[in-house]
């Protein structure tokens, strides 16, 4: 299926910056450095994180299809800038030099390591960790943020919070008076984005323990998205599916090992009376008694809150590392330390929620349409139901 939007980055972990292109954004919508600047530092927080969040303080320059604070319809530009290059320059640089660095043949397991030298024909790690770092999705979110920014134009606001790290759960129920963005300031002010302060203790705990073990902890955390109007997506084919274009993005992040909407994996385990959203009307509108679909039936959005989990595993960078072989020797040692986390999960909701605001907003763009804001606000308008 053709994207209304389409995004591209570029660049390396600790290369000189990382770049991003967003193109099919509507001419007409107000967007600033600012606004970009908050979400990445929502990236940047949380407990677990290590000593690379204490160098860089995430900024994205717009360089490209912003005029006078409103988007140009044009693809816009965007640079961040990595401070930690100063420290990388030779190992890092483009062009060849006498101080390449000593290369890296000790494959971590659960990385993208031995894969990729086998794929590319590389002798040396660094060409391969460089871009499949999750340092990547620092662009993600500033890209994301414009996409954010369209969709709360249009009334539709989108808030996630972590629900679990490693064994320890948040099974708490969102307070209904929490709209996604107050779910975002009450979560934000948490070190692990953590409803229940009580569990947030539990699992900062498990953090410490992991981090004092040589070790790392994945976790869950949930998504929910309101505003959404009837019928973004389609059933008609495969690709063009809600639940389908949601789950591919959100799984294209490092580290992710599972989606599910909605209940999930849980309505496996009850019957049909009991998992299927019964329907109500009241006075002017349908209504649902329960949204255990989490917001989408048969590939389209049904006017409910998108509700979505996901899954991310430990990083697989760990400070007492696993067994390994070496590349090119082929003895046995111990798997290649980087610098790294142990324990990413907050960080990752943030990424999460800016994966789900490029797809809603494409979807958007795809049923209504509209070259600028107002055109797609005027069609919105006329053909949107709630």
């Amino acid at each position: 299926m053709l994207a209304k939007i389409n995004y591209l980055t570029s660049g390396e972990s600790h290369g000189q910056g990382l770049l991003g292109i967003l193109d099919g954004i509507p001419a007409g919508l107000e967007i600033s450095e600012t606004e970009i600047r908050n979400q990445l530092a929502r990236r940047q927080m949380g407990y677990g994180r290590g000593g690379r969040m204490k160098i860089e303080t995430d900024y994205a320059e717009i360089w490209g299809g912003v005029r006078h604070g409103k988007t140009l319809g044009s693809p816009i530009g965007l640079v961040l800038k990595n401070k930690d290059w100063e420290n990388w320059i030779n190992k890092m640089s483009v062009e060849p030099n006498d101080q390449p660095g000593k290369k890296v043949t000790l494959p971590r397991p659960g990385h993208a390591d031995l894969a990729g030298l086998l794929k590319y024909d590389h002798d040396d790690i660094r060409n391969i960790l460089e871009r499949a770092s999750a340092r990547e999705t620092a662009m993600r979110v500033a890209l994301g943020t414009v996409c954010r920014k369209l969709l709360s134009e249009i009334g539709i606001t989108i808030g996630s919070r972590v629900t679990q790290i490693h064994d320890i759960i948040d099974d708490s129920i969102i307070p209904l008076e929490l709209t996604p963005e107050k779910l975002n300031q009450k979560v934000d002010a948490s070190p692990v984005r953590c409803l229940n302060s009580d569990v947030e203790k539990s699992m900062m705990n498990i953090i410490d323990k992991a981090k004092a073990d040589g070790d790392s902890v994945g976790g869950v955390f949930e998504i929910i998205a309101t505003g959404l109007p009837y019928g973004l997506g389609s059933y008609t084919q495969w690709n063009k599916k809600l639940h389908a274009r949601i789950s591919e993005s959100i799984m294209s992040i490092n580290a992710f090992k599972g989606v599910e909407i909605g209940t999930g994996f849980a309505q496996a385990g009850k019957f049909g009376s009991e998992v299927h959203d019964e329907i109500g009307w009241n006075v002017n509108k349908f209504t649902r008694y329960t949204n255990n679909s989490g917001g989408i039936e048969g590939g389209m959005s049904t006017a409910q809150p998108l509700l979505i989990k996901a899954v991310m595993k430990p990083i697989p960078t760990l400070i007492k590392p696993l067994r390994s072989v070496d590349f090119n020797t082929k003895k046995e040692e111990n798997a290649h330390k980087e610098r790294t986390d142990s324990c990413a999960v907050p960080a990752a909701s943030i990424v999460a929620e800016s994966m789900v605001c490029f797809v809603l907003a494409d979807a958007i763009l795809e049923k209504f349409g509209g070259d600028s804001m107002s055109q797609l606000k005027a069609h919105i308008k006329i053909s949107g139901k709630y």
